[in-house]
């Protein structure tokens, strides 16, 4: 599963794409030639809490892989180039700028993050529309020589899905029935992908929240995550050497949390993906499990073996751990779950797996 940072130049995509991944990008070079795989931690402050509590010998949180896309342009996206790139993720981190900056020019001569976002999200579409056209013309031939009865519900379904992505909504967004997923599933509709994006804004936190406010209104409807991040900040932040210098550098700049940490949630949650967790004083360790997935699956991601051994998990919520202070005081509470086969994991869930083989 790959989350794709695609922007146009100088949107600070490289610099969050290094924070995340801790790779350095050279200024110039062969990796603006192609894309770049990295791999980012999903950092979580429910991680930290555990590994504070259990203190173990080991701490392992969750990782995804990341890909840098190469720079937007005119010419990578009237060549196919841009759509081949986005067709191999499952998921799509945008970055926008929406810092000024005299210093640093704009590809497009001026800062506008609502007019960048329609650019991207306006070419999914349309590459979209250009593929149903072509799938149409394709089928109106192959009715005259094969049976009809099935290219005409894809043709219907077709139709439908190109008078919704006129409207303005994406893939993401159209209601399908069991029929219909059948019938799409071998189409690679680019705006299908689920979608961060990642508004890269100045040192005024208030302001880009005032922002980011306006555009969740705008494209909430579209099923798009828009978040806030200065990736100055978070570079800043990444330089401080200690916790407590970072916790005071926070402190001052009135933020709660690094915008960097919810940004790996969200392309973490882009991917379909949720946390559970495996705790103990050998290690404290955070996994991923596609969302809906039952307890035999989330152990399966474990090992395979405590998934085709599965008896059963005790399940203890993070919330109630917290509170409690300890696994001995959750069972004394009743608030221990012994989950069977059926179960599904909910984010944040601590895990003990019981199998036999």
């Amino acid at each position: 599963m790959r989350i794709g940072i695609v922007g146009w130049p100088q949107s600070g995509k490289r610099t969050l794409f290094s924070l995340l991944t801790g790779r350095e990008l050279q200024a110039s070079g062969s990796d603006r030639a192609g894309s770049v795989p990295g791999t980012a931690s999903i950092l979580d402050p429910r991680f930290d809490a555990l590994a504070d509590l259990y203190r173990p010998r080991k701490r392992t949180p969750a990782q995804i892989a990341i890909e840098l896309l190469p720079d937007l342009d005119e010419r990578r996206i009237r060549e196919g180039e841009f759509a081949d790139d986005v067709s191999k993720l499952d998921a799509i981190c945008h970055v926008v700028r929406a810092f000024h900056d005299d210093a640093v020019y704009h590809v497009h001569g001026s800062v506008n993050p609502e007019r960048d976002i329609e650019a991207i999200q306006g070419e999914l579409l349309l590459l979209d529309l250009l593929h149903i056209e072509t799938r149409l013309e394709r089928i109106a031939r192959d009715t005259r020589r094969m049976k009809a009865e099935e290219l005409a519900r894809e043709k219907e379904c077709l139709e439908r899905l190109r008078a919704h992505l006129d409207a303005g909504q994406p893939f993401r967004t159209f209601p399908v029935s069991l029929e219909d997923r059948r019938l799409l599933s071998g189409h690679p509709f680019l705006s299908g992908k689920e979608t961060v994006i990642a508004i890269n804004d100045g040192e005024d936190p208030r302001a880009a929240a005032e922002r980011v406010s306006a555009m969740r209104a705008r494209y909430g409807a579209q099923r798009i995550e828009i978040m806030p991040i200065s990736a100055k900040i978070e570079a800043e932040i990444a330089e401080l050497a200690s916790e407590e210098d970072r916790r005071t550098f926070l402190a001052d700049c009135g933020i709660e949390e690094p915008a960097l940490h919810r940004l790996t949630r969200l392309c973490m949650a882009a991917l379909g993906r949720i946390s559970f967790f495996t705790v103990g004083t050998d290690e404290v360790r955070q996994w991923l499990v596609r969302r809906g997935a039952t307890a035999p699956e989330a152990a399966g991601v474990i090992h395979s073996d405590l998934e085709r051994g599965f008896i059963r998990a005790e399940v203890t919520k993070y919330d109630d751990l917290i509170a409690l202070g300890s696994e001995e005081k959750v069972k004394r509470a009743g608030k221990l779950v012994l989950a069977g086969r059926d179960y599904r994991v909910e984010d944040g869930d601590i895990l003990s797996i019981r199998f036999s083989v």
